[in-house]
Formats: structure tokens, sequence, C-alpha cells
């Protein structure tokens, strides 16, 4: 173990050795040759290097300069990379909220680290690869460092696009040099972790039939990976490679997926209710906060929201609570931050009083369809300030989780996109441009459900997006876009009924949007209590009428976060 530390010692600093003892040998030599000749010999002879000397520095350092340059400038395989002590790491599994499924997989991989003596008597081997996926901002180099902290061992950190330069095999030889550093680090220390992020950058498919050899340097990058995880190497080193993107997993080289080279894939997922308030409350350690926060009521709020964007909310609220000079942050402060965040930053229009007036029907429509009729959304905000170019927005939030949706709730997502629509020509007869928006969401669900999804009327059952569409024939085609239309006037006819029976809240909801410019759920709610109306039942209830009968299907249209908005007028040659 000495003689490899030492040997690494060496290897990594026998320059700055060279350096001092040539330094030390150009110095002792010429004053040893010096001290045998006569006194004006030596005289002349350092009198004429004294004098030469400043004009050879001044070569010397014109030269190192372009030498360096040229180098440096040009990427000239040049890739130091210095190990990270798993000390210094310092982030532990008790740091890495949720993620219970990846956790004991990480967990694994430590054991396995720990105890590779043992497991190296049996005959096995410990993993090569981690590939960490899931979302940006979900925890994968926080559960990457977990690993490197809890394991005890050096942790290397490099990111994909590290490799890639200019010059042809100057990737190659960085990942060379990167896991000849790992194993030299792995024999001192009995086992190294490399940690690729954006793995997508250097894993990507390899292209073979590339006409003016662009991908060439791609391809060799890849291939020295390749041979670097499971090849012919000159020992057999404890380095564990973990990777972690975002992109597909499609994207990846198949044979960079092979057992040998990334064994195990950890799916990293956005938290859900229970962890999210875990969340919360560990970053609002960092902050003052007031005293009385229910996180759990923000953690409802934050449905499908990542821990760094939950992180983010809190920072936004903190800054907000300084700008209005409080000294601790508050559920307002934090209500505001979301509102920042999702919404847009607030700007105030000089509207006329009808155009401000139409703005409040056409949100106050999409708002009582909304919190009456959709079966998994809630409302979060009514707003008639202009924000993110709109000139209005309600925005809903999901209950709960949800990675699919019914058919009820897809027709529910349509529905709350005609309420602004209806309360605009209900009350003036005619709408405004403004309905774009909601006509395009709209119709895209309609299409969804008819052409893919088989929840037509007619009981066409498919995935007709699947079909080139020269060999769809024009009546089956036709048959569809009917379909389509026939979902739209449904829900058109649905949202009417709705919003003749409860005019008068819409009303109500006007006078209310007019006098205070927005509305929070709890005002929201109040409105509703006062007129004996509740939101459907929550998942697990009594489930919200159906449509007529049809083919099933499942839906994997995400749940509609997206707010139901006004946008300002722009000319008919523009979208609205």
């Amino acid at each position: 173990m000495l003689w490899a530390r030492l040997k690494l010692f060496m290897q990594r600093f026998w320059l700055p050795v060279a350096i001092i003892v040539g330094l030390a040998v150009c110095i002792l030599l010429p004053i040893w040759y010096l001290s045998g000749m006569e006194e004006s010999v030596r005289r002349y002879i350092v009198g004429i290097n004294v004098a030469s000397l400043p004009w050879g520095i001044l070569q010397t350092l014109v030269f190192v300069a372009f030498l360096y340059l040229l180098q440096y400038g040009g990427g000239f395989a040049t890739f130091k990379k210095a190990r990270t002590d798993a000390t210094a790491v310092n982030v532990h599994f008790s740091d890495v909220i949720g993620q219970t499924e990846a956790k004991k997989e990480a967990w694994e991989v430590v054991q396995l680290i720990k105890d590779r003596q043992r497991l190296s008597q049996v005959g096995g081997r410990i993993i090569r690869g981690l590939m960490l996926m899931g979302p940006p901002g979900c925890g994968k180099t926080l559960l990457a460092k977990a690993i490197a902290t809890e394991a005890g061992i050096p942790f290397l950190s490099v990111a994909g696009s590290e490799f890639v330069e200019i010059f042809v095999g100057v990737g190659a030889a960085r990942v060379r040099k990167l896991f000849k550093q790992a194993r030299q680090y792995a024999q001192a220390y009995g086992g190294c972790i490399i940690f690729i992020d954006e793995l997508e950058v250097l894993g990507k498919k390899r292209v073979f039939y590339d006409a003016f050899g662009g991908s060439s340097e791609g391809n060799s990058t890849l291939n020295q990976l390749l041979v670097e995880m499971d090849g012919i190497v000159d020992n057999d080193a404890n380095v564990i490679v973990m990777g972690a993107m975002n992109a597909a997993e499609d994207v990846l080289d198949p044979a960079l997926l092979r057992p040998g080279r990334f064994d195990r894939k950890v799916q990293i997922t956005r938290p859900n209710l229970q962890e999210r308030e875990e969340i919360f409350e560990y970053y609002a350690r960092k902050i003052k906060m007031e005293p009385g926060i229910d996180y759990a009521r923000l953690a409802r709020k934050s449905v499908y929201h990542t821990p760094a964007e939950i992180e983010n909310i809190l920072k936004e609220g903190a800054l907000i609570a300084t700008r209005n000079k409080k000294t601790a942050v508050g559920y307002k402060e934090i209500s505001e931050a979301i509102e920042r965040i999702q919404l847009g930053v607030a700007h105030r229009l000089s509207l006329t009083p009808h155009e401000r007036e139409m703005t409040a029907y056409h949100e106050a429509g999409h708002l009582v369809v909304l919190y009456l009729s959709h079966p998994t959304s809630d409302v979060f905000k009514a707003s008639i300030i202009q924000r993110g170019g709109t000139l209005g927005v309600v925005h809903s939030t999901p209950r709960e989780e949800l990675y699919s949706s019914d058919r009820n709730t897809i027709f529910a997502h349509i529905k709350v996109a005609l309420g602004g629509y209806v309360a605009e020509k209900f009350k003036y007869g005619v709408t405004t441009d403004g309905v774009s928006s909601d006509f395009a969401a709209a119709t895209r669900y309609a299409h969804a459900m008819a052409w893919r999804f088989g929840m037509g009327t007619s009981g066409l059952i498919g995935d007709f997006t699947a079909i080139p569409e020269s060999q769809l024939s024009e009546s089956l085609k036709g048959q569809l876009n009917l379909e389509s239309q026939q979902i739209l006037r449904m829900a058109l006819g649905e949202v009417e009924k709705t919003l003749k029976a409860e005019w008068p809240i819409v009303e109500r909801f006007v006078t209310e949007l007019l006098r205070k410019d927005e509305l929070d759920y709890d005002e929201i709610a109040r409105v509703f209590a006062e007129h004996g109306k509740h939101p459907p039942r929550p998942l697990g209830g009594e489930a919200p009428p159906a449509l007529p009968p049809s083919g099933p299907g499942g839906a994997s249209l995400p749940p509609a976060q997206a707010p139901a908005s006004r946008p300002p007028f722009a000319p008919p040659d523009q979208p609205a």
C-alpha cells in the first residue's frame, strides 16, 4: 500500500521534482566549474551571461506563451482531474430525502464496495457501472456524492462535455487519462468512483455512415470509454463508473448499456406528497421562517415539483421577504414566490374598463368550471393581473400525483379550456381572440382522445397517429376528425349547462376580481361555500359522470398544469 502511494505521488508530481533537481544541477554545476578559473576569465564569462540574460528570458517567455496558448486553447488532451476525498464531499444518505427505492439500490452498491474482499473470495466482483436516470433537479448528483461519502473512497466528478473537443483524438485521450488516474487511486485506496454528469453527451449512439466524417471524434471517444469500462486493461482495479442523465435511455449506444458496463439502472423520480413536505422542512431550516408554517399545505400546492424547484421557491420567498423589509419568511411570501416562478412577474397594463371586465368574465368562466367539474385538479389562483403575456389567468394544480389520465379527466381539461369562451359569449354575445389559446388546448385534447386513445364516440380503437397519414383513407380521417369535433361540442354543451345554472356565482367572482384583481384558493373556496357548492370528491371517491360509451383506453397525457389564460390582443396574422 505504501509503495502504491509513493508510486502515485511520483506519477502525479514527477514534473515539479524534475524541475527542482534540474535547477539544482544548473546552479551548482556552473559554480563548481567557475571556481577553478582565473579571476579575470571568471568575471568576463559572468558579465557576458548577465548581459544576455534579459534577452534570453524574453525569448523564453514568448516561446512558452505561444506554446501555452496553442495547447491550452486547442484543448490538447490536457485533462487534470484532482481527487476529491470522501470526507470533503460530506453528503450522507440522510441528506437525500425521499427516493426510497433509489437509495436501496445505492446502498447495495456501497455494501459491495465495502465488502469487496469478501466478494472476491467467492469469485464475484463489484459492479462496473451505475446509471442514474430521472428529471433534472431530482438529486442524481447528490445521490452519487452520498455513495462516495458512505463508501469512503475517492470521487472523480466530470461532465460529458469535457471530452468534446475540436481536435481528433483528444476525447479518447482524456478518457484514458481519467481512467488511468482512477485506477491509481483505486490501487492506493481500495476503490474509486468516476461520476460522469450528462452522460448522453459522451455516450450517444455511434454514427457509422457519416459522409463528412464529423462523427469520428465522438465515435472514438465512446469506443475508448467502452474499452476502459469492460475491455482489455492493464489491471482490474475497483473503479465504479456512475453516469447521470436526463435524456431517454434510447439515446445511448447499446454497447454502453450491456452487462459488464452499466450493470444497474436507478430511476430518480419526482418526490411524492410526503417527500415534498420533508423537502420543504429540510430547506426551510436554512431560512428564517415564521412559526406555524404548514409544510403539508405547501407540499399539496407543489405537485410534480422537484427538490431543486422547492429549494428555489424558498429562496425566492426569502428575496420577497427581504424586499418587503420582513425579518422572516411567511406563507404569503412563499405563495408569492410560487406565483412569480410559475406564472411570471406581474405587469399592470392600462386596460379600458370594458376590456378589464371582459377579462374578468373570461377568467370567472374558467374558474367556475374548474372548481365544480374537474375530478383531479383544483384551482390555485385566479387573477386579472397581466403575467407572462396574458391578460388574466386561472392557475390549477393536481390534487395529487397522477401518472395517467382517464377519459373523464381529459374531458374535464377540455371543459375548463372552453369555460372562458362560454362566459364571454353569455355576457356579451361575442367573443375575443383571447380564446385562441384555449381552443388550441381543447383541440389538442380532443384530437388525442379520438386519434390516439380510443376515447371517441364511434368506438374506433387504436393509435392512428402511429400509422403514416398517407396510408389512412380519407373517410377514416374524416370520421376521426368528426369525432374530435363531437367531443368538443359535447364539452361545450356541458359547460353551457354548468355556467347557466351557476351564473350568479360567475357574477360574484367577476365582482371580486374587479375589486381585488387576484383571488387565492381560500377566498375562492369561501365564495363557493357561501353558495353551497363543493368541488368533486377526490380520487378514490365517487367518480364523476362518464362520457357516452366508447372503446376502453388509458391516457398518457399529463394532467393539465398549464393555466387557462387569455392572451392580449394580437394582429390577425399572428397567433394570439
